[in-house]
């Protein structure tokens, strides 16, 4: 007798493999910007300014040590020299440490992050507590290397059932979820998402409110409202920008559903008002709260870009010249994705996915959620920034479009096994 398998089954096997995959990687994923998460959660957990700093330079160093060995091993001049990485470790150790040494005996103690920075860098990373309390968890009960790659793979395999919720709420087959799962996993999504950084957190919440929107737009509003404000209120504390941005988006997109609908003598549709007034509340509230608590401004954000992390004196024409420069990084990032379109392509085929067939309000919403990641790109135009990671959010619009552009053929030709009956009716959404 054949057994069939239920929806969740197939989300979880997928999450697994991927799991395993990251295997190949435990270490080298970190950036620069890792060592202040991770000191941030030490501090969380009650270790001292040179307690944290010690534990994050080494894992930090081990991190570039490592990198470093493999480089080594396919360098076609290098390969059969000695492994690099006791050297490269013991030299960034030296490095760290007498930097972190100058500045805490130069009185830089506040906080909870080591100062590896400037302080007023420091700061902007001090109003991020989400990630490390996130984190803190893992590297308490399984070791910082471990632990932080634990963190990375549960907040990335969320992100791929999530999307899987999203696709299932409305209602496509188990072979589309499937496909919008994998998609994130293979996508520029899951490789950022597993850097011990913020934006595995912001990926898995933004797509929480994208599954709030269909839950709304599938008459479960109650329950999607909760999700969308759940979620724009954790953002708050993850990296607000972001809350905002989503917030701004949404109503927006909200908005123009409904005046799209009333020229065409339709109601505006209680699910698509109730989002539109959260995200508005939301944006509302992460502005008037981030002023209450004296969150770094947005010339201070504009100063740390123009002056390279307050290196160099602040720049007198600050809006002026980064106007200039979003000039020049749009037509220089444009450039580059004419060269290799996959990820405008990609963008085109999502869209045109969002659009087709009866689900176009959820389109224009994930169309909205994928517009924060163009937006947190200009509010930093660096060009030299890793695999534009800052843009990352926008590959949510493939990622839930492409599936639901090939769902005809997907619904025709691929047929995964469902129980039917009740378990259907009860199937992930």
């Amino acid at each position: 007798m054949k057994t069939s398998l239920r929806p969740r089954t197939w989300a979880l096997v997928l999450a697994a493999v991927f799991a395993l995959f990251q295997l190949a990687n435990v270490t080298g994923r970190d950036t620069p910007d890792s060592k202040n998460y991770l000191s941030y959660a030490l501090s969380l957990r009650g270790e001292s300014k040179r307690e944290a700093a010690a534990v994050t330079i080494a894992y930090a160093c081990a991190g570039q040590a490592s990198a470093a060995g493999r480089r080594q091993s396919v360098d076609v001049l290098r390969f059969d020299e000695p492994d690099p990485g006791r050297r490269v470790a013991a030299e960034c150790r030296r490095r760290e440490w007498r930097n972190v040494d100058a500045r805490l005996e130069a009185g830089q103690t506040g906080g909870h992050t080591v100062p590896f920075m400037p302080e007023r860098f420091m700061r902007i990373f001090e109003v991020r507590p989400g990630y490390p309390v996130f984190l803190l968890p893992f590297i308490t009960l399984f070791g910082v290397t471990w632990g932080v790659w634990l963190a990375a793979v549960a907040v990335t395999a969320a992100g791929g059932a999530l999307v899987f919720l999203i696709l299932r709420t409305l209602s496509v087959p188990t072979s589309v979820c499937v496909t919008g799962q994998g998609l994130y996993y293979v996508l520029p999504c899951g490789t950022t998402a597993m850097r011990p950084m913020t934006e595995g957190l912001l990926l898995a919440l933004t797509l929480t409110a994208v599954w709030g929107c269909a839950m709304a737009l599938e008459d479960e509003v109650p329950a999607g409202a909760c999700l969308v404000g759940g979620s724009l209120a954790a953002l708050f504390t993850v990296k607000h920008s972001q809350a905002l941005f989503l917030g701004l988006c949404l109503a927006g997109a909200g908005a123009l559903i409904a005046v799209r609908r009333r020229r065409r003598g339709r109601p505006a549709g209680r699910g698509v008002a109730v989002v539109a007034v959260a995200g508005g509340c939301g944006a509302l509230g992460t502005l008037v709260l981030a002023r209450l608590l004296h969150y770094p401004s947005e010339s201070e954000s504009l100063q740390d870009l123009l002056t390279h992390h307050f290196d160099r004196p602040d720049r007198t024409h600050a809006w002026a010249d980064f106007l200039r420069l979003q000039g020049h990084f749009w037509v220089e990032w444009l450039r580059r994705q004419l060269w290799e379109p996959l990820f405008v392509a990609a963008l085109a085929a999502g869209a045109w996915g969002a659009a087709r067939g009866p689900r176009r309000a959820f389109g224009v919403f994930l169309l909205a959620a994928a517009c924060t990641g163009v937006l947190t790109q200009a509010g930093h135009p660096d060009i030299t920034i890793w695999g534009d990671r800052l843009i990352v959010l926008a590959w949510l619009l493939p990622v839930l479009g492409v599936p639901l552009l090939l769902e005809p053929v997907l619904r025709g030709r691929v047929s995964l096994p469902v129980q039917e009956g009740s378990d259907r009716a009860h199937s992930m959404r």
